[in-house]
């Protein structure tokens, strides 16, 4: 957010870009009849032709920051053309309000920043006044349009700096957060568990189970599921079908021969240097010791993937072949010849040749043609099937007079298992409807289906056979929770009293410079955020699930008050305040825009749409 009163010269370029620029492939001609206008917001116009350098600006950036051409239509499912509308709109009242106070520049102000423009130059490097003109008429303006565009943009800079000079977070708001951030804790503290137990836990009978489960049946939700009958034709259904002959299998080896015998190989790193002399500097460097591959890498400013070949032949190094190959794993060779001049070379690893003959391949091979054939298969019959849907057919019937087999799933929105484990299925069960009729989809191995949705269940209390193992699960960890709470109960008094965990039995582990973010494996939920809560000298008990740890907070550490502390109070502070001023700033324009009131046509709107 820009603070200052005054016009600044990069806020006429970002304008300028918009009323030249804004205007390629998009013109007054392209519109039909004489809409000018797609209403007014207060007493201000908001033109077409506003409306569209907008959205054109818009398009453009999203084109380059996605790196692909968004289409019009594409950019309007994701709402650009209504978030530059209501941009436009709102700009236009704040020039309506900054008219209302009489907030302007005056003509030596505006001339002086015309003149700054570079883009109205001539060869000269002197304002040309036709160049000027020229220029605004391509763009499909006239100097007065242009000229009052500039002045608006100035009294709304103006405007905005009045409402955001001198917003400010205070330095202690900024200090507070950094030191919640900053803050570390040291303490002691010991982890008990399944293995702290002297005794194992019975074996719940189904009564205790049945009335764990009515204490806690708020825990045990179904989530929404479906009911889905799906037919389905995979690859593998066919693979008997398929015959390959003994030519077919010859012919695939000898295509595949490369990949089947191929040379003896070397895992390669090449650092290559601008001259002879560099490189056996640099060689002269590891040859006593004084430096490392991967340190003459570094100093290039590069990394060791830049410098990586992967696996080559010796025939493929060229000149460096012979010594590169006679070399030892991890040796680095060389200087060495290189296609880019002269190079060490580091060998990280030998790939023995490979020489799979045609009956050692041939298994392989047979796979591979039979599962490319059984889809090619499938391909063929998804047509029939789905015009066999299309006809009137039900899955049932299908799964009886196809290859094609039939089943059932209950869905929901975590189900991985079957064909649920398959994206395209996922997507489906996702969407499909009681009005839906199945039709065939495509699996990614190739294979194929079509669902039908039974019956939807909406979240529901779960009954106690659908969640058992759940059950017996949480009420082994309760009760191994409820022992081990005892345990720490009856060890505290020493422990606070003694500060020594091991006369208790207990392992002591000791954490210093903990802080508030960090993690500690096997540790209960919560377990950070307890600590912090602890005071200095403090001993608490923290139960987890089927875990418990006893914890003594040691010391509180205070960040210090350094200069690298005052520069992030000083960034925090920077950021928190921009985040004010934004959101100042925004509940000022709202109350701008409900003051001004608008008045926009859709229809309008629609109409200039059309022409992207």
């Amino acid at each position: 957010m820009a603070k200052s009163s005054s016009l600044s010269k990069t806020a006429v370029w970002i304008l300028l870009g918009l009323l030249i620029l804004g205007l390629g492939g998009f013109g007054a001609a392209n519109l039909s009849g004489n809409l000018r206008s797609l209403g007014t917001v207060g007493d201000k116009q908001v033109s077409v032709q506003q409306y569209a350098r907008g959205v054109q600006q818009a398009l453009r950036e999203l084109n380059r920051q996605t790196g692909q051409a968004v289409s019009f239509s594409q950019a309007q499912a994701m709402g650009l053309d209504r978030s530059v509308l209501q941009q436009l709109i709102r700009e236009r009242a704040l020039d309506h309000e900054s008219e209302l106070m009489g907030l302007s520049v005056g003509d030596e102000t505006l001339r002086d920043r015309i003149l700054e423009i570079s883009a109205f130059d001539g060869i000269d490097g002197e304002f040309d006044r036709e160049g000027y003109r020229q220029s605004l008429r391509q763009a499909g303006l006239t100097e007065t349009e242009f000229e009052t565009a500039m002045r608006e943009e100035a009294a709304r800079t103006l405007l905005q700096g009045a409402v955001l000079s001198g917003v400010q977070m205070p330095e202690s708001y900024a200090r507070t957060l950094v030191n919640y951030v900053r803050q570390e804790r040291d303490f002691t503290w010991t982890l008990l568990d399944d293995a702290t137990l002297d005794a194992e836990i019975a074996t719940p009978d189904e009564a205790t189970l049945t009335a764990y489960f009515e204490a806690n049946r708020d825990d045990y939700i179904l989530p929404p599921s479906k009911s889905i009958t799906y037919a389905r034709l995979s690859p593998d259904a066919l693979i008997d079908q398929v015959e390959v002959s003994e030519a077919e299998l010859r012919e695939a080896y000898e295509s595949r021969m490369d990949e089947f015998n191929q040379p003896e190989r070397r895992l390669i790193e090449r650092l290559v240097f601008a001259d002879q002399e560099a490189a056996d500097q640099a060689a002269a460097a590891l040859e006593v010791g004084g430096t490392s591959f991967e340190a003459l890498v570094e100093e290039r400013g590069l990394a060791l993937s830049d410098v990586d070949l992967g696996d080559v032949s010796q025939q493929e190094l060229g000149a460096a072949g012979t010594a590169v190959f006679d070399a030892e794993v991890f040796d680095v060779v060389g200087p060495a010849p290189s296609s880019l001049g002269p190079a060490l070379y580091r060998v990280n690893g030998v790939l023995p040749a490979q020489n799979v003959t045609f009956q050692e391949a041939q298994a392989e091979l047979r796979d591979a043609l039979a599962a490319d054939r059984a889809i090619r298969l499938v391909e063929a019959q998804a047509e029939d099937f789905d015009n066999r849907l299309a006809g009137g057919s039900t899955l049932e019937q299908l799964a009886e007079e196809t290859d094609m087999t039939l089943g059932q799933i209950f869905w929901t929105e975590g189900s991985t298992d079957d064909i649920a484990a398959y994206e395209a299925f996922r997507d489906v069960a996702a969407s499909v409807t009681a009005e839906d009729f199945p039709k065939i989809e495509q699996l990614a191995d190739g294979g194929i289906f079509a669902a039908r949705l039974d019956d939807q269940l909406p979240q529901r209390p779960a009954e106690f056979a659908d969640v058992a193992d759940q059950v017996a699960q949480d009420w082994r960890a309760d009760q191994v929770t409820e022992r081990l709470t005892s345990l720490a109960e009856a060890a505290l008094p020493q422990i606070e009293e003694t500060g020594d965990f091991t006369a208790s039995g207990f392992d002591a582990m000791v954490e210093t410079d903990q802080i508030r973010s960090g993690f500690i494996p096997d540790t209960p939920r919560g377990f950070m955020a307890a600590v912090f809560e602890m005071t200095e000298g403090e001993t608490r008990i923290i139960s987890g699930e089927g875990t418990v740890a006893i914890v003594r907070l040691d010391a509180i550490n205070t960040p210090e008050d350094d200069a690298d502390a005052q520069a992030i109070i000083a960034g925090v502070r920077e950021q928190q305040s921009n985040a004010l001023a934004r959101g100042l700033f925004n509940i000022y324009a709202d109350d701008v825009l409900l003051r001004a009131g608008q008045n926009i046509d859709p229809r309008a709107v629609a109409a200039v749409n059309v022409n992207f």
